[in-house]
């Protein structure tokens, strides 16, 4: 085995902090470079650098790792879980690598998941496609900031399941940066988004294989007398 048994709890939790780290670090770059959206010289709109997602996908190629919706997307900017099901409608909302999902429901549990590949994700997750390719990090970034989910809180409609108003979150105001800008920022933002992509695969990759084990080792089945600590 490459991980002892008795470590895999523990450096779930190191990746996760790790992970937890790289996140802070480039939510504090974006805010250094565009925070400021008042004091910046072009200023626009969250519909000027991104639109959501019209296209669909046929559930059957999809599977419950490539399938976000509000129950497997977790709190707190947390990432996902692996879906439990997938829907039974023959379609569902299309989502490609460099889009970013936010869960529509009850947003102030901040719910938001970075594409790295193709996926899809149900009706009650809005998914933000980026104008342009290179706008893909700075968006995430930009739709990650507690300022933003505070807007989406402001708007969102009804009391008991509360909803994100999808017109009135276009509306979040942003800095437009140069091309020159953007590309600094994407020298820095593109490798730690990968990094935490990865992190959180290796993670999600241990987590099985400990939840596998447990029971085995519980049962007596795996015997574990002779592992030296």
């Amino acid at each position: 085995m490459a991980v002892p048994f008795v470590k895999l709890s523990p450096l779930v939790r190191v990746i996760q902090t790790v992970n937890d780290n790289l996140a802070d670090l480039l939510q504090t770059i974006y805010q250094e470079r565009f925070g400021n959206d008042i004091l910046a010289v072009n200023q626009g709109v969250l519909s000027d650098i991104c639109s959501y997602s019209r296209d669909k996908v046929a559930v059957s190629e999809l599977n419950v790792r490539t399938y976000f919706s509000t129950e497997n997307m977790l709190s707190g900017k947390a990432g996902s879980t692996e879906a439990t099901s997938l829907p039974t409608t023959s379609q569902t909302t299309a989502c490609h690598k460099g889009d970013t999902l936010i869960s529509n429901i009850r947003p102030y549990f901040k719910k938001i998941v970075y594409c790295e590949d193709k996926c899809g994700c149900s009706t009650d997750v809005l998914c933000f496609t980026p104008s342009q390719p290179c706008y893909s990090a700075y968006l995430f970034s930009t739709l990650y900031a507690d300022k933003f989910f505070a807007f989406m809180v402001a708007g969102s409609k009804g009391t008991k399941m509360p909803r994100g108003d999808k017109q009135q979150i276009m509306t979040y105001p942003v800095v437009l940066p140069s091309e020159e800008e953007l590309a600094g920022f994407n020298t820095i933002a593109s490798p730690l988004l990968e990094q935490i992509y990865s992190n959180r695969a290796e993670n999600k990759r241990l987590s099985i294989l400990r939840d596998t084990l447990l029971p085995k080792l519980m049962s007596g089945e795996i015997d574990v007398s002779a592992v030296q600590l």
